[in-house]
């Protein structure tokens, strides 16, 4: 493990977005996971799944507690996941996650930021068949080792394990995600600053000139949208 995974950690790029937009995303994703079960996260796994993740966001407890009010309520707001595949300029690809109460009118806007930006939306599986899709856990431990014996014995599927920034980084298989975190926690005494599914680029470009700026906008805009929860791509910046 460690050169392959750091040229796909190299090719990596997953768009910053603003704390509301982190705090909007997690706040509908709560919702859901409260709405379709027991808005309980004691007896909800999902939910309690999805709070670890908002906390590691760093998503403060009165935006999760208002997502779970929410859900207890009669709001009968229905979220849908969709997914969203595309090419900006100079062989930039991108992939766009939404969270979206009307499926039309987000399909609408992302195809106009598309369009306005020199890209072109593509059909489904046009572009993921190109990104590895894990899961990221990052804490301030280490002993690599250690914490790779203990991933083993939980059975967990490990991609690879390297420090980054004096921080234990972990990929795994999505699945595994919450096992692996579970293995660390039992001896690790830290927060986790990351705890993610993404999606990893397999090969990176970089841009220059016009393609540069038109993909800039592209990702201006789509950050722009409401319904956009997380943007991925395969451009060095």
């Amino acid at each position: 493990m460690g050169r392959a995974f750091e040229v796909r950690k190299n090719a990596m790029a997953k768009t910053g977005a603003a704390k509301t937009k982190v705090y909007s995303k997690f706040g509908k994703e709560i919702y859901i996971a409260a709405k379709s079960g027991e808005p309980n996260p004691d007896m909800n796994i999902s939910l309690r799944r999805i709070i670890e993740k908002a906390k590691a966001a760093q998503v403060p407890s009165e935006i999760i507690k208002r997502a779970i009010d929410k859900a207890k309520g009669n709001d009968d707001t229905q979220y849908n996941e969709v997914r969203y595949e595309g090419f900006s300029s100079g062989a930039a690809t991108i992939i766009v996650e939404c969270l979206s109460d009307n499926v039309n009118r987000t399909y609408a806007d992302v195809r106009n930021a598309f369009n306005k930006s020199s890209g072109k939306l593509g059909v489904m599986g046009s572009v993921i068949h190109t990104y590895d899709h894990v899961g990221l856990l990052q804490v301030n431990y280490n002993d690599e080792e250690k914490a790779l014996e203990a991933l083993i014995e939980a059975d967990v599927d490990v991609i690879d394990l390297e420090m980054v920034n004096d921080e234990l980084s972990v990929s795994v298989v999505p699945t595994d995600l919450y096992k692996a975190k579970e293995a660390l926690s039992a001896f690790v005494d830290a927060e986790f600053s990351v705890f993610e599914t993404t999606f990893i680029a397999q090969e990176s470009v970089t841009l220059e000139g016009d393609d540069l700026v038109h993909f800039n906008k592209l990702l201006g805009m789509l950050e722009a949208l409401d319904d956009v929860s997380d943007v991925y791509h395969n451009v060095n910046l």
